[in-house]
């Protein structure tokens, strides 16, 4: 063992408890927005689109197929560390609240700006102005965003418990 690695407290089996209630969190609400609010919503209620609209509609629904298990995977692991901080001890719920939002912002704004804008793979609705939809999905994505890093930040714990 090196002399540094000699001198560095022993942290195994430590784990930050606030980080993993932000991962978890923030985990969770990406999940949600991408399998409720995106796929629920816009893929299977209203049809509007598909998560891979170049191709044909048998292409599109596999994409979704993929998209759907990929959210819910994310979802499912945001909760399994919600489960972990919570055998560990006490679940900061305001701050988990938070993540969330965070969260489901963050993916919308990704989805809004990456998905729709940038690589073209899909639009928020076909055969109409996408400027009101664009502004509605990537305007409340970033407002939901800011919101969330607002809480996260009036949650934050004290530099003491860090």
């Amino acid at each position: 063992m090196s002399a540094a690695a000699a001198r560095r407290p022993h942290r195994r089996g430590k784990r930050n408890p606030d980080r993993r209630t932000v991962a978890s969190g923030f985990l969770f609400g990406c999940g949600i927005a991408a399998a409720m609010i995106d796929l629920f919503i816009f893929h299977l209620g209203l049809q509007w689109h598909h998560f891979y609209d170049l191709s044909t509609t048998q292409v599109a629904l596999t994409a979704d197929g993929f998209f759907h298990a990929f959210a819910w995977f994310i979802t499912v692991w945001g909760l399994f560390l919600l489960a972990d901080v919570r055998r560990r001890g006490h679940v900061a719920w305001p701050r988990w609240t938070a993540a969330v939002i965070t969260g489901v912002g963050f993916f919308q704004l990704f989805d809004g700006v990456v998905n729709h804008k940038i690589l073209g793979i899909h639009q928020v609705r076909y055969g109409v102005d996408l400027l009101p939809y664009d502004v509605a999905w990537i305007g409340s994505a970033i407002v939901l965003l800011l919101i969330g890093l607002a809480m996260l930040w009036r949650t934050r714990p004290a530099a003491s418990s860090r």
